[in-house]
């Protein structure tokens, strides 16, 4: 069995979320006695022994909805963000005198990866309401690798993951040289996910069951404190953005 929570999962975060998998285990009564923290993730993700595993709403919606059963997203520790949500922040150098990401269309926007909901589609979206495209860009591979290009000048704006923001934010030298100029709107979290093969009710038991028992220690470590349901339909119903025209080539 394949048991792992690798979108959050930080030197900081590692032991809590190791907590977190013990009381999922243990409610549950199966499952390795380690999470996975080596190898692929869309063959954990893929494979027909995944217990447990929290992928992007966007690789969710493109590529996953119908080879696993969703599980839930978590309730994360985010303001003005309905249960289940969360939302990207955009980040740029704290020296720069802009202060809208509208002001940075034609700047190079960084991003993790073309198949990431908080990285690239929503700010796409967010900027489509608006009557624009963020059409230069950089991308990184990961949410701190874009934050560390914009303090370091190779770009000029990201969106990240409101709670990955926080995390840099607590512990991150260059987050010190990033401040936030605005958000998107919220989206359904990223969602816990099992096999097709499993029915996920004992296992979002067992997951709320633990998230419910979290110390308030980890609880604040993690930024979440909860499991919502959430229809599958709430992740379909969202765009799928272009990728980049650098990675069309």
């Amino acid at each position: 069995m394949i048991a792992s929570l690798p979108m959050y999962d930080r030197p900081e975060t590692a032991a809590a979320n190791d907590r977190l998998w013990q009381g999922v285990r243990t409610r549950l009564g199966e499952g390795p006695e380690r999470l996975t923290r080596e190898g692929d993730l869309w063959d954990h993700w893929q494979s027909p022994d995944l217990l447990l595993s929290q992928t992007c709403g966007l690789p969710y919606r493109s590529r996953l909805y119908d080879k696993v059963n969703l599980v839930g997203p978590p309730v994360c520790d985010l303001p003005d963000c309905p249960p289940g949500h969360y939302y990207s922040v955009f980040v740029a150098r704290r020296d720069d005198p802009r202060d809208d990401p509208r002001e940075f269309a034609g700047a190079v926007l960084a991003y993790n990866d073309a198949l990431s909901q908080s990285g690239w589609a929503a700010p796409q979206a967010w900027a489509a309401e608006r009557g624009f495209a963020f059409t230069e860009t950089l991308r990184t591979g990961a949410h701190a690798a874009s934050a560390r290009a914009v303090a370091e000048g190779r770009a000029d704006i990201a969106a990240l993951d409101a709670l990955s923001w926080r995390f840099m934010a607590r512990t991150d030298r260059f987050a010190r040289d990033l401040r936030v100029v605005g958000r998107t709107d919220p989206t359904p979290a990223l969602p816990w996910i099992t096999a097709a093969t499993r029915d996920p009710a004992p296992i979002r038991a067992a997951l709320s069951a633990a998230l419910a028992a979290m110390t308030r220690e980890d609880r604040d470590t993690l930024g979440i404190s909860g499991l919502a349901r959430i229809a599958p339909e709430a992740y379909l119903a969202l765009p799928i953005p272009a990728p980049p025209a650098s990675e069309l080539t």
